[in-house]
């Protein structure tokens, strides 16, 4: 067995540093993206910065050109997870989205409407709109009413909303029956406004289950749990580290024959670095000890599925499909539960406490369940919306 952990340290502790370069470009090319529509002003940057809880966030702040028509935004910007894509282009009477279409082909998306309730000129919205519908690459469509409340009056501002609502679902061939039921919410206006003099953003919460619903991933970087001991203050922390990881794992695992040695290696910087993060460092024997806790057969079922994965991504058709979805969504939870369990153990060790097995092997199975119901739904958001009941 010593042999075998032996082996085992040596795999994802490569004598000469692995080349990951490739495995996180093609994460990059596949983060999440929002893809802002609306003119300017219509408070797109105060929706990016409520998401993202960054007050800074502005033009030329963050953003950087990436079409000729529109500059993106990564988020976090050292290890980002979601993209949010700008259109600053909408104004102009030559504005064609083919560029900005492409920006968001490959990956899970979801596209953004915003209006501002007292603006009914629309057109070169409504214009582009009907571009990106015809290319049928745009999957989730969100509408999002901004500045409600500069209508006082109540019923006005209801009318407001809805003619701007129904010049867009008219676009994108959404009947009003679809729309305006009460039990299919998909694409329902979404009414939110910032209050400044408050420092109050009304409708946030509606907000964020649409956007969670069209892009699962942002539910993990929302998702603000109450810590219970310092160790979970400490992981969490380092969270979205960790999940950078992970998306990059599972990026490149969806590609045949690269995830076998990608993921490993992206696994194994990912412990160097959380060991750097606490103060501590790897050897063969706290390796060990580590694996040891998630338990027996960890080591054996965990190869068994790498390889599985990999042979079942080349069978014809189904395994560029279904089996790339699936060992995507495997390395991804897997990276991200091992992550976590290793910050456990990393914390404690570098206090010289001592922690169980069965600590780390529950930390490990929760964060792997977790994350797992996640990425399904991610993989689930690339292809289509959640059917509509006529």
């Amino acid at each position: 067995m010593n042999r075998f952990f032996k082996k085992i340290y040596e795999y994802i502790n490569p004598s000469v540093n692995p080349d990951l370069a490739p495995a996180f470009d093609e994460w990059q090319k596949h983060i999440p993206t929002l893809w802002l529509l609306g003119k300017t002003g219509a408070g797109k940057s105060t929706i990016i910065q409520t998401l993202t809880g960054n007050s800074l966030v502005e033009i030329g702040n963050g953003f950087q050109p990436c079409t000729r028509t529109a500059h993106h935004y990564l988020y976090p910007a050292e290890n980002p997870l979601v993209c949010f894509l700008d259109t600053r282009g909408l104004g102009e009477a030559d504005y064609d989205p083919v560029e900005d279409i492409a920006m968001c082909s490959g990956k899970s998306h979801a596209l953004m409407v915003v209006m501002k309730a007292e603006e009914p000129e629309q057109s070169g919205l409504l214009t582009a709109l009907k571009q990106i519908k015809r290319s049928g690459a745009i999957k989730h469509l969100l509408v999002i009413h901004t500045a409600v409340n500069s209508i006082v009056d109540t019923q006005e501002r209801q009318r407001a909303v809805e003619y701007n609502h129904q010049r867009v679902m008219d676009v994108w061939g959404i009947k009003p029956a679809q729309w305006q039921s009460k039990t299919v919410t998909i694409y329902q206006p979404i009414v939110v406004d910032f209050i400044p003099e408050d420092q109050q953003f009304i409708g946030v919460d509606i907000l964020h289950h649409a956007l969670t619903d069209a892009l699962p991933m942002l539910s993990l970087l929302s998702n603000q749990q109450a810590h219970t001991n310092r160790e979970e203050q400490n992981f969490y922390q380092l969270r979205q580290e960790v999940l950078w990881y992970a998306g990059a794992a599972g990026a490149s695992d969806a590609i045949p024959a690269v995830g076998l040695f990608s993921v490993p290696a992206i696994q194994g910087k990912m412990l160097h670095s959380l060991a750097n993060q606490y103060g501590v460092s790897w050897n063969k024997k706290d390796y060990a000890e580590f694996v040891g806790m998630l338990g027996s057969g960890f080591l054996l079922q965990y190869l068994s599925k790498l390889g599985l994965n990999q042979l079942v991504k080349f069978i014809p058709a189904y395994g560029q499909t279904v089996g790339s979805a699936t060992a995507a969504a495997m390395s991804f939870s897997s990276t991200y539960a091992i992550g976590r369990a290793a910050c456990m153990y990393l914390y404690h060790r570098s206090k010289g406490e001592s922690i169980s097995k069965d600590q780390i092997k529950l930390a490990y199975q929760q964060a792997f369940k977790t994350v797992k119901q996640v990425a399904d739904r991610q993989q689930l958001s690339k292809s289509a919306p959640k059917k509509d009941h006529e």
